[in-house]
C-alpha cells in the first residue's frame, strides 16, 4: 500500500535525505587512491551520528556496515573491507540516514583517481538517466513511465539494464511501495499522485543486463565482470511534479564541479 506524505512529512524526510546528501558530499574528498573503503564506511557512521541521525543500513535485514560500497563490476550491496582503492576503479557509495522517524536514502558512483572514457560515459550517461526517470515521476503518470524513460536512454547507448534490483517508496520505512523498475512500458504500472516519495535508482552495466551474488548474501555482481554504475535520488511529488529532495550539490563543491542539472526540480535554489 502506497503511503502518502504530508507537507509536513515531506520536509522531515527533506532534512534525512539532505543528512545523506552531505555525507556523500564529505566522503567526496576522502575518495581516492590507497583509501579503504571500510575506512569510509567508518567516516560515515560518525558523520551521520554527528548530525543528529542513526545510520539507515547499518543492521536493516542484518547489513553489517553504514554504507554499500561496491566498486567496478559489482552493481550494488557491497560490504566495506580493507582492499584499497585503486587507481582507474569507480566506486558505487550508497547511503541511509532516518531522523525524526523518517528515511533519506540515495547514491553515487565516484571516480578513483582518473578513468577511462568509457567509464567516463558510463557514469554520464547513468545519472543522466537517472534525470529522465525523474522527469516522469509526477502526478498522474504511471511506475512504467519512469522505467521505460530509463531503459530506454541507457539501451539506447547499448548498456545493461539490471532487472532485478529496482527503486522504491521511501518513508518511515527503507522500502515502501511502490517497486520502481529501471525498465517497462509507458501508461502501466501504479498512477503516481501528489504526496508520493520515491527512490529513483538507475542500476546500469557497461555490458550484459544479467547479474549474479556472491556467497556473502548481499554483493551484487555484473555477469560479465564489466563495470556498473548507480545513481539515486529521493524525490517527492509536490503540486504535481517531482521535486527533488536529495542533491549532489554537496559532492559537485568536494569536486569542484559546475552543474545546474538540479536545478529544474527545485522550487527555490539551495542552499549549502
Amino acid at each position: 500500500m502506497i503511503q502518502i506524505k504530508s507537507p509536513e512529512q515531506i520536509e522531515l524526510m527533506r532534512e534525512s535525505a539532505l543528512i545523506v546528501s552531505r555525507t556523500l558530499g564529505m566522503l567526496a574528498k576522502e575518495v581516492k587512491p590507497g583509501v579503504t573503503t571500510l575506512y569510509l564506511d567508518k567516516l560515515a557512521e560518525e558523520f551521520i551520528r554527528d548530525h543528529g541521525a542513526e545510520p539507515g543500513f547499518l543492521g536493516l535485514y542484518d547489513f553489517p556496515n553504514t554504507l554499500c560500497m561496491s566498486p567496478n563490476a559489482q552493481v550494488v550491496h557491497g560490504i566495506p573491507n580493507d582492499t584499497p582503492m585503486e587507481e582507474g576503479d569507480i566506486i558505487s557509495i550508497d547511503c541511509g540516514a532516518v531522523k525524526n522517524g523518517f528515511y533519506g536514502d540515495h547514491a553515487y558512483t565516484f571516480e578513483v583517481g582518473e578513468v577511462s572514457d568509457d567509464i567516463k560515459n558510463l557514469l554520464r550517461i547513468t545519472k543522466e538517466s537517472l534525470y529522465e526517470g525523474i522527469r516522469q515521476f509526477r502526478a498522474g503518470n504511471r511506475v512504467g513511465d519512469v522505467g521505460f524513460a530509463i531503459q530506454q536512454y541507457c539501451e539506447n547507448h547499448g548498456y545493461g539494464v539490471v532487472r532485478e534490483l529496482v527503486g522504491h517508496g521511501l518513508g518511515s520505512k527503507m522500502h515502501e511501495d511502490p517497486e520502481m523498475p529501471n525498465y517497462g512500458k509507458r501508461g502501466r504500472g501504479k498512477k503516481f499522485a501528489e504526496g508520493m516519495v520515491v527512490a529513483i535508482e538507475p542500476m546500469i552495466n557497461m555490458g550484459t543486463q544479467r547479474i549474479k551474488q556472491l556467497r556473502d548474501g548481499w554483493t551484487i555482481l555484473t555477469a560479465d565482470g564489466k563495470p556498473s554504475a548507480h545513481f539515486e535520488h529521493d524525490v517527492a511529488i509536490v503540486n504535481g511534479k517531482p521535486e527533488l529532495l536529495s542533491t549532489f550539490a554537496y559532492i559537485y563543491e568536494a569536486l569542484g564541479i559546475q552543474s545546474n542539472e538540479e536545478d529544474e526540480f527545485r522550487k527555490e535554489a539551495l542552499v549549502l
